[in-house]
């Protein structure tokens, strides 16, 4: 039988292979490579059966599916782990989450000295390298039968629809309800770590009882888990949450759950930010609108929102009708749209909006900048001819990649095309679509991921997972192509033949949040700003009084060229202003004497300590001015020095 790759070739497998057989034919035998299989749209366990003309995609760690079922199975042997320790442990649900697994206990005491005899014995049940196999379950009441000990998982059942299937997964003795997939076996697990416990309440309700979480992760490959732990370490080095208000950057209120204060400071920040993306949507060829953050019951219908998406709206009634704040920026820019008639000769036109949106998160799941329930999107809705798509895909990737070089973030790409089912418009519209995303995308000669069946409801999609300095990965810009708004909106333009016909659209977003890509680029950075974002650029020492009035002359020659600048006259030692100084982050400090007094100069240092003794205030100026304007993200001055010790 014939069966058909993720890179569209084929090939010849006999009747009655499995997905494991055709692992092993390709030659997949690794920890970290052929996990689980996407079968004409489904995952399923390397045990499944093939058929002639199947589609097949072989799911392995560096895919988002892959590190799923990885997980998933490890949640499994986690809690057998914890069973074979303490058998009198009621397992409740372990699902995968970002950055490995959990599973929640009732009856179960922890802490974390039991760490090292849970990983142990997490390893042994490893190294016996049980088969994972599926088993179906027949009925609701058989289920209940066979967990009717653990009154958790009863309820879990009680809850499930009527005749919708059931399934178990069995690894030796341990047998837990699960649909799965799995691993094929346990072999493939090479590293395996216990992280944490907390307290959890059963199904997320405080009404409920007080359950023992427990935090895992594993990895194909111990060097993985190294570098994870390494990865967490820094991180904590570089939360925003905690660097943020120590810098005096933003706040966060009970007052106002999840909408961020953003301070003088920050807003500094911010507006280069802005600054910097108006910049460059002026090269590019867009136009900026502001529409309404509160508009009409009937737009939100009209755009699908108030039926899908209501439960995550701020509503109100203004004069007994309904009105909701905007989650999203584009149903006011389809009546922005509207607002006069469009001819092909005014096509593409690319409109930008920077909007504050609203969405409500439930408490639990806000996270500083990271998750919150307003928020600034710097979007923009393209409309175009079919004949547009590629072009305007291409446009996009490269401003993407300006912007992006800029900040020092590399990334990766994700195209996600058609899912199998609930979508919108013809067979010919979404081939037209993908090919002019993937087209474009082949014209860069960057590597892209497919997720095949992994696209929105209306259309394929780009999307664009840029890594920090620590190697996280952030998911941020996104192309989106959409079939369903100018339908919904009944767009149209004015063809050459005088035929009125429905323009294609692209959604497309670079920074995503704004308050999101601040907090990337606080831990990005460490919260040391590169001189062009800085909010403290300059701080001005004086070592006595009788330094001030120069120190303020000097002071007034930055603040002149736009520059933020203050200076530190208090009474610390010089020791002690530098210090604080560097904990406060200013990229230069200038500290005055009386010799720098006498010479009209300064001396300088960074807030990294790298110290360049007196320097010519005229030079120093025109080279902070030159590494502003260029947008570097290192200091001209360290550059200098490198150069320096390099040649020496």
């Amino acid at each position: 039988m014939r069966i058909i790759l993720k890179d569209q070739s084929s090939i010849e497998m006999p009747q009655g292979s499995t997905a494991k057989d055709l692992a092993d034919r390709l030659n997949l035998k690794g920890p970290d490579q052929a996990l689980g299989a996407n079968i004409n749209g489904k995952n399923y366990d390397l045990a499944q059966t093939l058929q002639d003309n199947d589609r097949v995609i072989l799911w392995n760690f560096d895919d988002p599916a892959g590190k799923e079922i990885y997980w998933h199975t490890s949640a499994h042997v986690l809690a057998q782990a914890i069973l074979r320790i303490w058998p009198d442990a009621q397992p409740t649900i372990g699902p995968p989450i970002e950055n490995g697994f959990y599973y929640d206990f009732a009856n179960l005491t922890l802490s974390d000295a039991d760490f090292e005899r849970i990983e142990k014995e997490a390893q042994a049940i490893i190294a016996e390298n049980f088969l994972s196999k599926r088993e179906e379950i027949p009925s609701k009441e058989a289920a209940l039968e066979l967990f009717k000990s653990n009154p958790y998982k009863c309820e879990l059942i009680q809850g499930f629809e009527p005749g919708s299937p059931l399934s178990g997964y069995r690894q030796g003795e341990f047998f837990d309800l699960c649909r799965g997939p799995h691993l094929y076996n346990l072999g493939k697990i090479k590293s395996f770590k216990v992280m944490k416990t907390a307290g959890a309440y059963w199904r997320g309700d405080s009404a409920n009882e007080m359950l023992t979480r427990v935090y895992a992760v594993s990895f194909p490959d111990r060097k993985l888990l190294k570098e994870f732990l390494f990865q967490l370490e820094e991180a904590k080095k570089r939360d925003h949450k905690i660097i943020g208000p120590k810098l005096d950057l933003f706040s966060l209120k009970e007052e106002a759950p999840g909408m961020p204060f953003i301070h003088p400071k920050g807003l500094i920040v911010w507006n280069q930010l802005v600054a910097y993306i108006r910049e460059c949507l002026d090269k590019s060829g867009y136009v900026e609108i502001k529409t309404p953050t509160m508009m009409t019951r009937e737009l939100w219908e009209t755009s699908g929102h108030w039926c899908n998406y209501r439960h995550n709206m701020f509503t109100s009634e203004v004069e007994d009708r309904d009105f909701a704040i905007k989650p999203m920026n584009c149903p006011g820019c389809m009546l922005f749209y509207k607002s006069r008639i469009h001819s092909y000769r005014d096509l593409p036109l690319r409109v930008a909006e920077i909007g504050n949106v609203h969405r409500f998160e439930p408490s639990g799941s806000l996270s500083g900048l990271f998750r919150v329930r307003s928020f600034h999107q710097d979007d923009a809705h393209i409309f175009m001819k079919p004949s547009d798509i590629q072009d305007e895909i291409e446009r996009v990737l490269a401003l993407s990649d300006e912007i992006y070089s800029t900040f020092g973030l590399e990334y990766r790409l994700e195209l996600s095309t058609r899912p199998e089912k609930n979508t919108i418009g013809s067979d010919e519209e979404w081939e037209i679509a993908t090919a002019g995303l993937k087209g474009a995308l082949d014209s860069t000669g960057r590597t892209y991921r497919v997720n095949e069946g992994d696209g929105a409801f209306y259309g394929p999609k780009i999307d664009f997972h840029i890594r920090d300095a620590i190697n996280r990965s952030w998911q941020c810009g996104t192309i989106q192509l959409d079939m369903a708004l100018p339908e919904k909106f009944k767009l149209e333009y004015t063809a050459a033949d005088g035929t009125h016909q429905r323009p294609v659209m692209i959604h497309r977003a670079i920074f995503g949040s704004i308050e999101r890509f601040l907090g990337i680029l606080i831990e990005h950075y460490v919260g040391k700003f590169p001189l062009w974002l800085s909010p403290s650029q300059i701080r001005i020492i004086t070592v006595a009084d009788r330094h001030e009035p120069y120190a303020q002359q000097l002071a007034d020659i930055f603040k002149k060229e736009g520059f933020h600048v203050d200076v530190d006259h208090s009474n610390e030692s010089v020791s002690k202003k530098v210090r604080n100084a560097q904990l406060t982050q200013f990229n230069y400090i200038l500290t005055i004497g009386d010799q720098e007094m006498e010479h009209r100069t300064a001396n300088l240092r960074t807030r990294d300590n790298v110290v360049h003794g007196e320097i010519n205030i005229q030079e120093f100026l025109e080279n902070i001015k030159k590494e502003r304007s260029s947008r570097s993200n290192s200091s001209s001055y360290v550059e200098a020095t490198e150069i320096k010790s390099k040649a020496e």
